[in-house]
């Protein structure tokens, strides 16, 4: 699970030598530490109208140094390109052109921000180009940076306003090292709905989370960023990692469930256990999945079955439950694990790929059944996550899939783990259907 090739090109002499040689050189990655500051450096403001004028004011309530022009050789910490009122592909030159000219000023693990309108609610063609052509834009920028720096867009549903406290979240979220393997990717608002946090480094504050196939990897850093954001969590997974399971729990001052989630009572016995010990459930993670990799011609019944009943049906059974439940709180959040396997698909994983598809399809279909409670349903899409199961992967194979992406690395759990978090806060109520990819703007997928 170690990068060393990462290591070597940031360290010693042959940092040095890397640098003479030409290599590639990925950056070590801007990580979530509350001590340090939220961004490091101003952020420079571009784009002019109410949600220019609105986002800035939110940027300086937070204590953050706010420039509306930028000064030549000041290292930003952030470029926010403000395009929610283009109307016509012209209106995209004055604000990207200026970002274009700052950009040699970003500071390692700065951040390029877009916000926008979508385009497939604009009713005029033109305004449908500007839109579109923002998508376009950001996500080239987003391979243009280096240092580890992220571009990544936040998108207002038409009548959503930058007040709307999703789009607090989101900017918060992406601004900060939370946010560090997120790139070329867009968080679209649709709604008003959420409320802030009292404490923005205890956004979970009172809630109580599961987190299914939590006993290592993935799984186990989700439930160690929900407890440190101020969740109570129960932690699940098979009795056979019982043990492993336990020290999770123990870790975290949690409670440790030992289920078979394919079982038809899974979610009947989550939801006692949370009930009994907690009074109720609030948050649903499910992150538990396998894979049986095979080419197609070789898949036999015992693999798709498998994976399709893990990564899927077992979700859409408990999903049922949940929501037909009084234990599960009305304005409940679930977030689930798709793959980047889900959309672009990948040799070799027909039966994977099919299952995290499903998942994007659950999320999106059961989005608007939890809307009118106040609740929400995303997904998160991770891709070369440095895990058990990717060391497993042949050494080249595994180098190549590293430097595939923006970032040219892969990512950790706690990158994962960050983003459900942030989709699971109450301030990200109005993100509701949507799939985060976790993947550094992987080639894979769109």
């Amino acid at each position: 699970m170690t990068d060393t090739y990462l290591k070597l090109v940031n360290t010693g002499f042959t940092k040095d030598l890397s640098k003479k040689l030409g290599l590639p050189r990925p950056a070590i990655l801007r990580r979530f530490d509350p001590a340090k500051p939220l961004v490091p450096g101003p952020v420079l403001v571009l784009g002019k109208g109410e949600t220019a004028d609105d986002l800035s004011q939110l940027l300086l309530a937070w204590d953050q140094d706010v420039r509306r022009h930028a000064t030549p050789k000041e290292k930003l910490g952030a470029i926010l390109i403000v395009l929610d009122d283009a109307a016509d592909p012209t209106d995209l030159a004055e604000p990207t052109l200026a970002a274009g000219a700052a950009l040699r000023d970003l500071a390692p693990g700065g951040r390029v921000l877009t916000v926008s309108r979508p385009a497939a609610e604009a009713q005029d063609p033109a305004a449908a180009a500007a839109r579109q052509g923002i998508d376009g834009t950001l996500r080239s920028i987003a391979h243009e940076l280096r240092g580890g720096a992220t571009a990544n867009g936040i998108v207002l549903a038409n009548g959503v306003q930058a007040s709307a406290p999703s789009v607090a979240a989101a900017l918060r979220f992406l601004l900060s090292g939370k946010s560090a393997y997120v790139s070329g990717q867009f968080i679209t608002v649709g709604s008003d709905a959420g409320s802030l946090p009292a404490d923005w480094n205890a956004p979970l504050a009172g809630k109580v989370a599961v987190v299914t196939g939590a006993a290592r990897g993935i799984g186990a850093a989700i439930a160690k960023v929900l407890h440190r954001d101020g969740a109570t969590v129960i932690v699940v997974d098979v009795p056979a990692a019982g043990e492993q399971l336990a020290k999770v729990a123990n870790e975290i001052g949690g409670t440790a469930l030992q289920v078979d989630i394919t079982r038809d009572d899974a979610a009947e016995r989550i939801l006692a256990h949370a009930v009994e010990r907690y009074g109720h459930l609030d948050i649903v993670i499910h992150n538990a999945g396998i894979t049986r990799d095979k080419l197609l011609a070789n898949m036999d019944e015992a693999r798709w079955g498998s994976v399709i009943a893990v990564n899927i049906a077992s979700q859409l059974r408990m999903n049922q439950a949940f929501l037909a439940s009084s234990g599960f709180s009305p304005e409940g959040r679930i977030v689930s694990l798709a793959s980047t396997s889900g959309i672009a698909g990948n040799r070799g994983q027909t039966n994977y790929a099919a299952s995290k598809g499903g998942v994007i399809g659950m999320v999106r279909a059961t989005a608007p059944l939890l809307a009118p409670r106040g609740g929400s349903i995303n997904a998160v899409a991770p891709g070369f996550i440095e895990t058990d199961m990717t060391a497993a992967i042949p050494a080249l194979t595994r180098q190549v899939a590293r430097r595939l992406s923006s970032l040219q690395q892969g990512g950790l759990p706690v990158d994962v783990a960050e983003t459900i978090s942030f989709l699971a806060s109450d301030s990200a109520a109005g993100v509701n259907g949507q799939v985060v990819r976790v993947c550094g703007q992987n080639m894979v997928g769109a």
